[in-house]
């Protein structure tokens, strides 16, 4: 019987794991995406859920947004 609630402890752990994994590869996709021109900036907005104010111009949102997941500093958005 231990065993058996051991397990189903441990299968709750992994899935949000998980899930954290597969919505990080989903932003680090849009931005490459976004970087190798192949959506523009309102379309990575939109892919990033991210709100567009009227202050912010599109272009900057994203590069600033993008910039917080790219480990390389060097990387221009």
């Amino acid at each position: 019987m231990k065993s058996l609630f051991i397990i189903f402890y441990l299968s709750f752990l992994i899935y949000p794991a998980e899930a954290v994994t597969t919505k990080m590869f989903k932003v680090l996709d849009t931005c490459a995406r976004y970087r190798l021109g192949e959506i523009d900036s309102n379309e990575a907005i939109e892919k990033l859920k991210l709100s567009n104010s009227s202050t912010n111009q599109p272009k900057d949102l994203v590069r600033k947004y993008c910039s917080v997941f790219t480990p390389n500093e060097k990387i221009e958005f």
